[in-house]
This record gives C-alpha cells, sequence and structure tokens, in this order.
C-alpha cells in the first residue's frame, strides 16, 4: 500500500494569509503588544516553532511553553473567523487539480492510504481545511501538535496509517510527503520516505529544484503522471 502525507498550506490549499493573520492577532490579544509575527517564514515549520518565534519577535524573550498554549488556544478560538474572511473575499482556494487528484486515490482503498503531514496543530489543521471539503479524505495526520521537528511528525503520522488501515508493515519506500516548500522536502528525506515537490504554494521552481525531490509537479493536474510516480495502474477509461 502506498502512503501519501500531504502538507497543507500552499500544498491542499491557499488559505488567503488566515493563519498568519489569526497568529498575529492571537499574539496581540495574549501579550497586549502591537508587534506579531512580522516577516518571519513561516511555511514548511511546525506551528510550535512559528508560535515560539512569532511571540519571541513580539515580546522579546524566549517563550515558555505556556505561553505558546495560551497563543494556541487563542490562535483557535479567532482562526475560523479570518479563514471565513479568506472565503468570503475569495483568497481562499483549493490548488490546481488537487479534488480530482484525491477523488481518483480515494477510489483505491486497497492500493493507497491518504493522510496528513502538516506543520499545523491538528486543531487548527480541520479548522483550514473545513472549507475545501477535502476534511473526509484524511482520517488520520502528522500534525504540529506531535512534534517539533517536521519529520518527526512525518514518522508518527506513518505509525496512524499503519494503526489505521491495520498494516503489518509498511515500506518507506511506499510513504510519499506531498508539499510545496523545500522544507518539506527535507522532512520527508530526513524521515527516510520519498518526496514529491509541487509549484502550487510559496517556494520558487528554482528553489523547489534545487531541494532534489524525487519528483517534481508544477500541480496535481496530469493524473496519470501522479499515478505513474506512485507505480499504480492508470485511469480505466469508461467505453463510449
Amino acid at each position: 500500500m502506498k502512503i501519501l502525507l500531504f502538507d497543507l498550506d500552499g500544498t491542499l490549499v491557499r488559505a488567503g494569509g488566515a493563519g498568519r493573520k489569526a497568529l498575529n492577532r492571537a499574539v496581540q490579544n495574549v501579550f497586549r503588544v502591537k508587534k506579531d509575527c512580522g516577516e518571519l517564514g513561516l511555511a514548511g515549520k511546525t506551528d510550535l516553532v512559528n508560535f515560539g518565534e512569532a511571540i519571541a519577535n513580539a515580546v522579546g524573550r524566549r517563550p515558555t511553553r505556556r505561553d505558546v498554549d495560551r497563543v494556541h488556544e487563542e490562535y483557535i478560538r479567532i482562526l475560523p473567523r479570518f479563514v471565513r474572511t479568506a472565503r468570503r473575499e475569495k483568497r481562499y482556494e483549493l490548488t490546481r487539480g488537487v479534488a480530482r487528484l484525491l477523488k481518483v486515490l480515494a477510489a483505491r482503498p486497497d492500493e493507497v492510504a491518504l493522510g496528513l503531514g502538516t506543520g499545523n496543530m491538528e486543531r487548527g489543521a480541520r479548522i483550514k481545511l473545513e472549507p475545501s471539503g477535502l476534511n473526509g479524505y484524511f482520517p488520520w495526520g502528522g500534525y504540529g501538535s506531535d512534534a517539533y521537528h517536521r519529520h518527526l511528525l512525518l514518522k508518527k503520522a506513518v505509525a496512524r496509517a499503519k494503526k489505521h488501515h491495520r498494516l503489518r508493515r509498511v515500506d518507506p519506500a511506499d510513504v510519499f510527503v506531498i508539499g510545496d516548500t523545500p522544507l518539506d522536502v527535507a522532512a520527508g528525506k530526513k524521515a527516510g520516505y520519498r518526496t514529491v515537490a509541487v509549484g502550487t504554494g510559496f517556494a520558487t521552481w528554482e528553489q523547489l529544484r534545487r531541494s532534489r525531490p524525487d519528483f517534481l509537479a508544477k500541480d496535481f493536474r496530469n493524473v496519470e503522471a501522479w499515478l505513474s510516480w506512485l507505480s499504480l495502474k492508470p485511469e480505466t477509461r469508461k467505453k463510449r
């Protein structure tokens, strides 16, 4: 069975900056400051890393775990509002071709297991995905609430896949980490899995190419190419 671990932001959906805006507001609300995470790069990192860096940038000291927990609680409270605003202003969108590819893959439950491998904490991930209608494709995953480092949450995702699908063993060569940044690729490689970089998000094509993923795609529209990369049989064409 092939195990596919999808990153969220920039890979499955583009949420119009809802996560960054909610994090900024959460830090401001919790610490009563005007500063925020500024120009910090959030893509490809875990929420534990991003929350800590945002707090340090705003208050000028190393955050405690209690600080991070308080910001996370506030972030989860206000995130739905920012996601709704992004959707209303038409800044929330699915990435190109992802809905069809997921439908095709989900129709092969004996061959493919679909999961999340995202730096978002689980509650935040589900909130961001809710308007997309994609949550149902991903009954399990690895999240930023599981680990500080991306490669470890990917390991957790595979452990959950193994339990959910009652697999006796998992060959690392059958695990594919799919993301839109070089950090996604690096995490997948460090975990010992195969990597697919997609040009749907926050990195340039050259940055993705230089990260040396096993496969490189502009988006998800070429379903046959994806099936070939995954060593799956091509779609059966219906006779007219």
